[in-house]
């Protein structure tokens, strides 16, 4: 088998791991579970504490101690055991220890799968620039993949998404075993400081204005990109308590629907370069971030009917939000730092967006919806009067004890029903990004020398 081909396997079960799950815990959550919206923003932020650490704290080990393939296999093994004990947790306090145990071994993986991939390509005599871009790509494929196998099979709601998600990252570890050799790099003794030694001399660059500021509002803009990953199925799933919706493709298809933002990320991806050369940096970042206005606002006025272009067109806006700022922003980094600290300065940035950015996000907008933006019902009527349907629509009660809850006498239900406002909830993440997005404009200085 060749390098190449090795290399793109490694890559689509790379992110058909995560896939499998990342876009419909929600449902799972919410739906299976019925635990509380407030406590599920933080499973989101477990993704950002991993973040903060074990990436640079694996890159080392695999810099000095062990091969990256072999400390690869190990950590997507050991990923695969928290991910099959998962199902079996009911306390969600003890869920987000085990999501963050998982994560403490996913997140480094994907770092390390960039390490491994440009290792063998250097030694093969591959063009990076060329060969990369094409292994890459079959990861969102294998994302994408994911994400319609779990809504297809009918387990985007049940603990069957953990299990395929487990099966998947035993066999990736397994088969990291074949990749090519990539051996410590750095094994010299000469003694290096405590700074040095975890590339913290990046935030040194905080000390310059420009900088300091493009950092600031990676975190900010960070703490919208986890929103949708973390609401999007589960607001497209809960249109199923509308009648006239219950039946649509938006809501037995939400996943695949949701799996359109991936498809676009692959094809805006080549349209990067152009927009560099024609409009620069900075305002390749902004049109990110109006692409990210648009992304809420359009989920905010859409719905399964006559909106279902809105939901469509915010899906494909997504790929320009996403790819955008990333890609941009590295880009960025790569041509504002020395080659001293430029790994460590990459590194801030994700911590930035990735770590702070996403803890900041799932925590505030967990408790935000929890508190101003989820509805109680107790009684059928009121529910019926708020999804404008009749009290006696046998749709209603018929979905109404799919969500475990009974009709007790005089229309109350025997539980409490809660349904998000989705439609204010879009619009205020809308009214955020725009914020940030004019305060970029404001005070981020950066001039570009338009390309001939």
């Amino acid at each position: 088998m060749s390098v190449k081909l090795r290399l793109t396997i490694m890559s689509f079960f790379q992110f058909f791991v995560w896939g499998a799950w990342l876009i419909t815990i929600a449902n799972y959550w919410f739906g299976t579970k019925h635990w509380e919206g407030t406590q599920f923003g933080a499973i989101f932020a477990t993704m950002g504490i991993a973040s903060l650490f074990m990436p640079t704290l694996m890159g080392i080990i695999a810099d000095r101690w062990i091969n990256a393939e072999k400390l690869y296999s190990i950590l997507h093994f050991l990923y695969a055991i928290t991910l099959f004990y998962l199902p079996t947790v009911d306390d969600p306090q003890v869920f987000f220890y085990v999501i963050l145990l998982a994560m403490c071994f996913y997140m480094p993986t994907l770092a390390l799968s960039n390490s491994i991939s440009y290792s063998a390509l250097t030694a093969g005599n591959y063009d990076l620039v060329k060969s990369f871009p094409p292994i890459r790509v079959w990861g969102t494929v294998g994302f994408i993949a994911a994400m319609w196998l779990v809504n297809l099979t009918g387990n985007k709601a049940t603990a069957h998404q953990f299990h395929i998600a487990g099966a998947a990252a035993v066999a990736l570890s397994i088969f990291a075993l074949s990749l090519p050799k990539c051996p410590p790099r750095n094994t010299n003794k000469e003694s290096r400081t405590f700074v040095q030694t975890f590339g913290l001399e990046a935030f040194k660059l905080f000390s310059d204005y420009k900088m300091a500021l493009f950092f600031i509002f990676s975190m900010f803009l960070g703490a919208a990109l986890q929103l949708t990953n973390a609401y999007g199925d589960v607001f497209l799933d809960e249109f199923k308590f509308y009648p006239k919706y219950a039946d649509s493709i938006v809501v037995k298809f939400s996943t695949v629907i949701m799996s359109i933002s991936q498809i676009s990320e692959t094809l805006f991806i080549l349209a990067i370069p152009f927009f560099l050369k024609r409009f620069g940096i900075k305002n390749v970042m902004l049109i990110s971030m109006f692409a990210w206005v648009l992304r809420f606002g359009l989920f905010g006025l859409g719905d399964p009917g006559t909106g279902l272009w809105m939901i469509v067109l915010s899906c494909i806006v997504y790929g320009m939000a996403f790819d955008f700022f990333n890609i941009s922003g590295s880009l960025f980094v790569e041509s504002s730092t020395n080659s001293h600290i430029r790994s460590s300065a990459q590194g801030l940035f994700m911590m930035m967006t990735n770590g702070f950015g996403a803890i900041l996000g799932s925590l505030v907008s967990g408790w935000v919806i929890e508190h101003y933006f989820t509805l109680s019902f107790t009684d059928i009527s009121s529910l019926a009067s708020y999804l404008h349907t009749e009290a006696s629509n046998s749709t209603l009660l018929k979905l109404v004890q799919e969500h475990g809850i009974s009709l007790a006498d005089n229309g109350l239900l025997s539980a409490g029903i809660h349904l998000k406002d989705w439609h204010n909830i879009w619009l205020a993440f809308a009214g955020y990004t725009l914020i940030i997005a004019i305060l970029f404009a404001i005070f981020f200085k950066h001039k570009h020398e338009k390309a001939d």
